[in-house]
C-alpha cells in the first residue's frame, strides 16, 4: 500500500509539506500544480513551487516529490516536464482534476475530462519527451458533470502512458461535497491495468477501511483529511501493518504548529504569513478542539509578534529586520 499526500493548490505549499510529511506514514508527496501555457518555465519557477528538486527532491523528511503540472498543450507540457526532469523530477504528475473555475475557463484541470483524446494526446506527448525511467502519473475526477466517461478518461491516461491514475471519487460539478463515490474508483481499477488510486472524504481510520472495502484498492491519496489530522497517514499504515494505533494529542501537534509558523514567518511576508497560519488552524478545528480555542484567539490577529507570542515561538529581532525591509 502506497499513502500520498495530495497537491491542493494554495494550501499544500512546502511549508506545509515539510511538516506533514515530518509526522510519518507518507510515502510521497505532490507540488502544488504549475501553470503551463506557452514557454518552458524557468528554474525561478521551481524555486518557488517545487524548492525540494533542490535539495534531492525530496522533503527534508525524506519524502519523495512529484512535480505536476496543468495546461493543455501537450508539446509545451512536454517541453516543461523535459526540463523538470533535468532539474531532477523523480516523477511528473499530470493534473487532470482541478475544479477551480479560473482554470477551467483556460481548458485545463478537470474541465478536459470532457475530451478524452485531449488527456491521450497530453499523457502521451509528456511520457515520449522524458527519460524512460522516469515515471509519468495522472490526477483525475470521475468527470466533468457526469460520470459516465470515468472509464474512457481512465483508459485514455492509461493509454497514453500513465504509470498510476489517482481518482478523486467526485466529479468537477460536485465540488468537495459529499459523499465520494467511491464504487467508481472501483470500476475505473476494472478499466485499466495500472494501479489506481483512491482519493476522496478520507478523514478517519474508519473512513479509510470503509473506502478500502468499497474501492477495492489499497492505495490513497489523502488531502482535506490530511491536513486536517496530521497524523491520519501514519495511524492508517500502522493499522495496515496490524499495529495499535494511538492519535496524535494536541500537546505533540503544538511543535509543528511552531515549526509551521516559524517557516511561514520567514518565507513569507508578514502581511501573508498569519493568514496562512489561520487556514491551517481552521482546517485542524474539525479534529482539535483546541485549534478551536487558539483560532479564536488568532482570528483577528494580524501582529506577527504578538502571534509569536500566542505560540510560544521565538523569532530573532535580525530576522524580523530582514523581514520588515522585504
Amino acid at each position: 500500500m502506497q499513502i500520498a499526500l495530495a497537491p491542493m493548490e494554495g494550501l499544500v505549499d512546502e511549508i506545509l509539506r515539510d511538516v506533514l510529511t515530518q509526522v510519518g506514514g507518507i510515502d510521497w508527496c505532490v507540488t502544488e500544480f504549475i501553470r503551463v501555457t506557452e514557454r518552458v518555465l524557468p528554474v525561478s519557477s521551481y524555486e518557488k513551487l517545487a524548492p525540494e528538486l533542490f535539495s534531492g527532491a525530496q522533503t527534508a523528511a525524506g519524502t519523495p516529490l512529484r512535480v505536476q503540472f496543468l495546461g493543455s498543450d501537450p508539446s509545451c507540457l512536454a517541453d516543461n516536464a523535459a526540463f523538470a526532469c533535468t532539474l531532477g523530477a523523480p516523477v511528473i504528475d499530470l493534473n487532470f482534476g482541478c475544479p477551480a473555475k479560473t482554470v477551467n475557463k483556460s481548458r485545463g484541470g478537470a474541465v478536459q475530462l470532457k475530451e478524452p483524446e485531449l488527456l491521450y494526446a497530453i499523457v502521451r506527448e509528456v511520457r515520449r519527451a522524458v527519460p524512460t525511467a522516469i515515471p509519468v502519473t495522472a490526477k483525475m475526477r470521475l468527470g466533468f458533470d457526469h460520470k459516465d466517461d470515468a472509464m474512457e478518461c481512465a483508459q485514455a491516461l492509461a493509454d497514453g502512458g500513465a504509470a498510476q491514475i489517482v481518482v478523486h471519487a467526485r466529479t468537477k460539478v460536485e465540488g468537495y461535497k459529499p459523499p465520494a463515490h467511491w464504487e467508481w474508483v472501483a470500476r475505473v481499477q476494472e478499466a485499466v491495468k495500472v494501479p489506481v488510486f483512491a482519493n476522496g472524504e478520507i478523514w478517519t481510520l474508519d473512513d479509510w477501511r470503509r473506502c478500502r472495502e468499497v474501492s477495492g484498492v489499497e492505495d490513497i491519496m489523502l488531502g482535506r483529511g490530511l491536513v486536517a489530522r496530521p497524523d491520519l497517514a501514519r495511524q492508517i499504515a500502522a493499522a495496515r501493518a496490524g499495529q495499535d494505533v494511538v492519535p496524535m494529542s494536541w500537546t505533540e501537534l503544538q511543535p509543528l504548529l511552531a515549526d509551521f509558523w516559524l517557516q511561514a514567518r520567514r518565507k513569507m511576508s508578514p502581511r501573508y504569513a498569519p493568514g496562512r497560519l489561520k487556514q491551517w488552524l481552521a482546517m485542524l478545528t474539525r479534529s482539535y478542539p483546541e485549534a478551536t480555542e487558539l483560532f479564536n484567539l488568532l482570528r483577528r490577529e494580524s501582529d506577527c509578534l504578538r502571534i509569536d507570542a500566542l505560540l510560544g515561538v521565538h523569532f530573532s529581532q535580525a530576522e524580523a529586520a530582514e523581514q520588515a525591509s522585504a
